[in-house]
């Protein structure tokens, strides 16, 4: 449910460009987007500030898209919110010492504190070559070429997650009875 939900905006945004063009596409998104966070927040009862940042982004440059009509500006979007994300986690972790991914789950996963840093450092290098192949799409291509790339491309994240889900259910520390050895045969 929870990915339907967040392939949606990007779907009715294919949709609106194939059937009128990218600045009703943009002007689909914006609205799509505001929905699905609202939808969020009805649920949760709070937005993380990742849906936060996300929100704005398409909500500036969707609006300066339109106002301009300037078709850079949506484009751009994506490259500037990956590389901004990788930037946020790494100087985080690297420069104070803080690590993001396990701040914002930790309460929801015990992992050791190696696997992760190694998750965070998954997610810059994921986050850093999202924003260069959107960027290179964005500058190199077409208008139709891009959106199509935004459909289609959405592999990327849904293997990078799932790869991730394999990863860490391989450290999930588990519980265990009282007396029992994990490590026992």
């Amino acid at each position: 449910m929870k990915l339907l939900l967040d392939f949606l905006p990007l779907l009715f945004f294919f949709g609106a460009y194939k059937l009128y063009g990218i600045y009703t596409a943009t002007a689909v998104l914006m609205a799509a987007t505001v929905v699905q966070m609202a939808i969020i927040y009805s649920i949760d009862r709070k937005l993380q500030a990742m849906h936060k940042i996300t929100l704005a982004l398409i909500l500036i440059f969707g609006a300066l898209t339109l106002t301009l009509h300037d078709d850079r500006f949506i484009k751009w979007k994506p490259t500037v919110l990956y590389a901004a994300m990788a930037l946020a986690l790494g100087v985080a972790v690297w420069g104070l010492r803080k690590n993001f991914l396990k701040l914002l789950l930790g309460s929801q996963l015990s992992l050791p504190d190696a696997v992760w840093m190694r998750l965070n450092g998954a997610w810059v290098v994921y986050c850093a070559f999202m924003a260069a192949i959107n960027g290179y799409v964005a500058a190199y291509f077409s208008t139709e070429t891009w959106v199509n790339f935004k459909l289609w491309g959405y592999v990327f994240p849904l293997v990078f997650i799932v790869g991730q889900g394999f990863y860490v259910a391989r450290h999930l520390k588990t519980e265990t009875a009282p007396g029992k050895d994990v490590d026992a045969p």
